[in-house]
């Protein structure tokens, strides 16, 4: 399935019906009076966060959308019957902004979590509404409130646990395939990856989380050079970064550094996120050069660096239950806090 992660929708909500004119004509009934009952309200357009997507690419092929309008009402008080609502399934992540692209209307980061996009237009009122004692035989309804439309632009940030990111070749989708049932694209030319991937870490019974392969980095990357930085939005959601260094490079503290500077540029607060600075492709290494390497690197980042190979699978157990323990941590605070909001319950 083809990635997309931008698309723009035209939105339309149902009318409302119109208001009956009607009155009641029955034998030896000679007053009967107004019985125009009301119109139905237009159908509304919902979008709705749902599992097992993980693309926008169905709204290249759709983009206008349209709910049904309400019936007019009918003699005998009858109310005519409502639209039917309109729901838009959108993946888990996505974020609705309008036309404008900077007016955020809705951020669905949660499985079944609805916004409204556009509001049904009420009904009509029958004439059966307006009569009363100074007019027994109102010939008036009125029409359905009209439908309410919108220019709309969809965007998706995945949501991830862990984010990783590095240099184009530094091993990412090597290290998403070694510990997902994820089947990137790999090869030995820069970027291989076009687009960002998902997989799904299982350690044990209950133990899991999500990792994003974002294509990679290169100097420049926020001025549009190679992939540009489009992708960094979908780790923005991440708890930590794995930032990935090739190990047989011969600058491995520039590697690092150019990648970190690209963060900075993009903003968003990526540069202040958790990071884990790994030194990948230790197998292709001698012992002397990854302890040389691992060094310098970990004093630039000003943290321990740990050795990882996605080939040979070094290092990488031992970082899995790493972030399996970071995961845990950072959900902790969330569920105490939603612990202490919960108002009284008897």
């Amino acid at each position: 399935m083809k990635f997309l992660d931008r698309a723009r929708i035209y939105v339309a909500s149902g009318a409302g019906g119109a208001g009956c004119l009607s009155f009641r004509r029955e034998k030896f009934v000679e007053y009967g009076g107004p019985n125009g009952g009301d119109g139905g309200r237009g159908g509304h357009v919902f979008a709705e966060a749902v599992e097992n997507l993980n693309t926008l690419i169905d709204f290249r092929y759709q983009q206008h959308y349209e709910a049904p309008n309400g019936r007019p009402g009918e003699g005998s008080n009858c109310t005519g019957a409502d639209g039917d609502d309109l729901v838009i399934r959108v993946p888990v992540g996505t974020q609705i902004f309008e036309e404008d692209e900077e007016t955020l209307v809705a951020d669905l980061d949660r499985p079944g979590e609805r916004a409204l996009l556009a509001k049904g237009g009420n009904g009509g009122w029958g004439n059966a509404r307006f009569k009363s004692s100074v007019n027994q035989a109102p010939r008036r309804a009125n029409p359905g409130q009209p439908s309410e439309t919108r220019t709309l632009w969809l965007r998706l940030k995945l949501i991830a646990d862990f984010g990783l990111i590095g240099l184009p070749n530094a091993g990412k989708s090597t290290f998403l395939a070694a510990t997902t049932a994820a089947k990137p694209k790999i090869a030995d030319y820069p970027f291989t990856t076009l687009h960002p991937g998902l997989g799904v870490v299982r350690l044990a019974e209950g133990e899991s989380f999500v990792l994003a392969d974002i294509p990679g980095l290169i100097e420049g990357a926020h001025e549009g050079a190679g992939v540009g930085d489009r992708f960094l939005g979908h780790v923005e959601r991440c708890a930590a970064l794995i930032h990935l260094v090739d190990g047989t490079a011969d600058d491995v503290v520039g590697a690092w550094r150019t990648v970190r500077g690209e963060l900075s540029a993009y903003g968003h607060g990526l540069s202040e996120k958790r990071e884990i600075v790994c030194l990948n492709k230790v197998d292709a290494l001698s012992e002397a050069d990854v302890a040389t390497k691992l060094k310098a690197l970990s004093r630039a980042a000003g943290k321990p660096a740990r050795a990882v190979s996605g080939v040979s699978g070094a290092g990488v157990p031992a970082l899995l239950r790493d972030l399996m323990t970071i995961k845990k941590a950072m959900a902790t605070p969330a569920a105490v806090e939603e612990e202490h909001d919960a108002g009284w319950a008897p």
